[in-house]
Parts: structure tokens; sequence; C-alpha cells
């Protein structure tokens, strides 16, 4: 295993409450200066994909991203790595849904208190509308966001799902955002495939944002 994904699998047991894990991750996170928190793998797969268009070794640069699980679990992944636990600079990405949990687990963990959007920004936690998935399809356009599928070989599979009778009466973009997550491994598949088919120009404001 390498070492990022074992202080990621460390992590994941201290902040379950396994003692003998903590140890562990503080012996990993030795090269560590920055913990990035983002709720999911595909989340994850989307910001590792952008540096490395941006040609960034985020593990030689110390940067670890680092999916905790959903929104509800920040409050406690920010307590780790604050100055009470590994002392790191903790950057993050959320959905728009789960903005709240950020900011609470934010003010939470001494970062300020009645934390605006901006604010959140400025402390570099980045919100996403309404999603990830969201942000790239808009970033792409429907037709671009075809155009990857086809790449993947999977376009004759989309015109499949289209035609069944709850995704008839809906916008291309929803049936886009739903297709990508029927099939184990598919969400994270595509979050790399349209990362890597953005222009320069039109990478989404958070994601941006993040690696900026």
């Amino acid at each position: 295993m390498r070492e990022p994904d074992r202080f990621r699998a460390a992590v994941h047991l201290w902040a379950a409450g396994d003692a003998d894990a903590a140890a562990v991750a503080r012996e990993l996170a030795g090269g560590l200066s920055t913990v990035v928190l983002v709720e999911g793998f595909s989340d994850q797969c989307a910001v590792e994909t952008l540096a490395e268009r941006r040609e960034r070794d985020l593990a030689g640069e110390g940067v670890c991203v680092l999916p905790i699980g959903g929104a509800m679990s920040v409050g406690r992944y920010l307590r780790l790595f604050g100055a009470q636990g590994l002392a790191l600079t903790v950057r993050g990405l959320c959905d728009e849904a789960e903005e709240g949990f950020f900011r609470r687990g934010l003010e939470q963990a001494g970062f300020g208190t009645g934390l605006s959007r901006s604010a959140m920004e400025a402390l570099g936690f980045h919100v996403c509308v309404t999603d990830l998935e969201d942000e790239l399809i808009r970033a792409l356009g429907s037709a671009g966001v075809e155009r990857v599928i086809d790449a993947e070989r999977d376009l004759a599979r989309f015109r499949v799902f289209q035609n069944q009778p709850a995704q008839r009466g809906r916008t291309i973009e929803r049936q886009l955002r739903r297709f990508m997550g029927t099939m184990s491994g598919r969400k994270a598949r595509y979050a790399r495939a349209l990362v890597r088919a953005l222009d320069p120009g039109a990478i989404p404001r958070p994601l941006d944002r993040l690696l900026t």
C-alpha cells in the first residue's frame, strides 16, 4: 500500500475510535503539510486528476486528499488535524447541500463564527453548486459530456438508460448525473474522465480555487 493510502486507512480507523491507529497516523503524517477533506472517493479522483493535469505532485508537496465518507463527519476530522491532533493545514471541498455541516465543523474547530461562504473560501473550503458532478457537467455542457461518455464506450448504455420510464421526463443534465451514479466505480471513473476533458479555462471555480 502506498504511503498516502496507509495514512488514509489509519486516519479512518482513528476517526472511528481506534487508539492504536492514532499512533500509526501520527507516524505517517511526518511528511505531510496539508490535508484536503472531500466527501467521497469520486471527489478525491477529480482533485487528484486536476493536480496531474497541472503537473503537480501532491504527495511530493506533502498534500493528501482524504475522503471522509460524508459531510456529517467533517467536525471529527477537523479535530484530528487541528492543534490538538496532527497540527496540519486543512482545506476542503463540499456539495452545496452539505455546506452547513462544513460551516458548523469549522466553527466548532475554532476557525471562526458566523462563517459565510466567502469566509469559508478564505479558509480554503470551497462549495460546489449543486455538487461536483453538476459543476463538471455545466463546465463541459451536455454535448461535451456525451462525447466523454462515447469515448468511455458507454454511449449505447446511456441511450438505453435515457429510455427508461423514470428518465424520460428529466432534463439531459439530470440524466447524465444519474447515469454516472448507477454503477459501482462509474462515478469515480467519470470524475477522472470529465476533468481530463475540460478546457484549461473551464475548470469549475471550487475545484480550481482548491488547487490554486
